[in-house]
């Protein structure tokens, strides 16, 4: 290979491989504008949405069916809200695709009326209830939690519903019951992705009771004021804030409680990346990646600092239920 040498013996570029200073600032004024007009973009798309969904369409032109929800104080933060978009347009939701942005272009083929969940097991009075009776169970209400990704990125959504543990009540489990298992529809004439064969369908994920039983684990039924958009688990699922993303199952079509702990779906197909806590740990790195810091979504950018990743996400309420567990043992 021939490698080209300063002739005067220094270790510094030639002349002509050193870019004029008014070039160079010319192109970081170029790559500003670039910047600025996709924020523009941006701003403008989330007025947009913001302003139809106020008028009860979306920006397609769909009908929108708003919530009357009270905001709960105690379980919010003053952290800025990812934006409209971002949180619509960046998903997990392997029933409609892999890549991020599947979800939101495969997912109107989802059918949410009518829907119902089966509640069943190890229960007094097992229920079958159609989404509007779910919804009526208990007053509505909004939580700005944040919701943090395996994969290393987060969220911070105004979600909408009532604590988990209400349905739980009505349905009175007896004392057998010491597991509670979520189990999400499998349609393949609805979802295109359950073709990939990545997981074995359906989706299922679950929670001991004394989790599914606290406060801040939430039924949901909409988000930003509105039912839930197909891409994020029309028309209902769990939210389980201190754990990551895989463990709030979407378009929830059972509730099972049970005795034994459940097989879930990932830690099914991947044990060794996958527990079946998954709670929020930096100090516990997937195989493949660290968990020690986390990229919020909406914040991206060349200089961005990743945010430190906070144990159970910064929840740190639930960490009671965990007591004397060996929470590397128990992943």
């Amino acid at each position: 290979m021939l490698i080209k040498k300063n002739p005067n013996g220094l270790d510094r570029p030639f002349a002509s491989e050193i870019t004029p200073r008014e070039v160079y600032e010319e192109r970081r004024k170029f790559i500003a504008r670039i910047a600025a007009g996709a924020a523009a973009g941006s701003a403008l798309w989330e007025m947009a949405n913001r302003e139809a969904f106020a008028q009860g369409v979306s920006t397609q032109g769909a009908p929108v069916q708003k919530l009357a929800a009270k905001a709960n104080p105690g379980f919010s933060t003053t952290e800025p809200q990812t934006s409209l978009r971002d949180a619509t347009h960046y998903n997990n939701f392997y029933e409609f695709g892999l890549d991020k942005t599947d979800p939101a272009e495969n997912a109107h083929t989802l059918r949410t009326r009518p829907w119902t969940v089966a509640i069943e097991g190890e229960v007094k009075k097992p229920l079958r209830l159609d989404i509007d009776s779910l919804t009526k169970l208990a007053p509505l209400e909004e939580r700005i939690y944040r919701l943090r990704c395996v994969e290393g990125w987060s969220m911070v959504i105004p979600w909408v519903g009532y604590s988990l543990s209400n349905l739980i009540r009505a349905v009175e489990p007896t004392g057998n019951a010491k597991y509670v298992e979520f189990t999400t529809l499998a349609d393949r004439a609805q979802m295109p992705g359950l073709r990939s064969g990545v997981l074995d369908w359906p989706y299922v994920e679950g929670l001991r009771m004394d989790e599914a039983m606290h406060p801040l684990a939430l039924l949901t039924v909409g988000m930003y004021g509105q039912v839930l958009p197909n891409q994020n688990g029309a028309p209902v699922r769990v939210v389980v804030p201190w754990k990551y993303g895989f463990k709030s199952p979407k378009s929830i079509v059972r509730i099972r409680f049970l005795r034994e702990q459940p097989k879930t779906a990932w830690n099914v197909s991947a044990p060794r990346e996958y527990g079946f806590y998954s709670n929020v740990n930096p100090k516990v790195d997937h195989p493949r990646w660290s968990q020690a810091t986390e990229r919020r979504i909406g914040e991206d950018g060349f200089f961005k600092r990743k945010r430190d990743t906070l144990m159970f996400n910064g929840y740190n309420e639930v960490a009671s239920l965990y007591a004397g567990m060996d929470l590397k043992r128990f992943f």
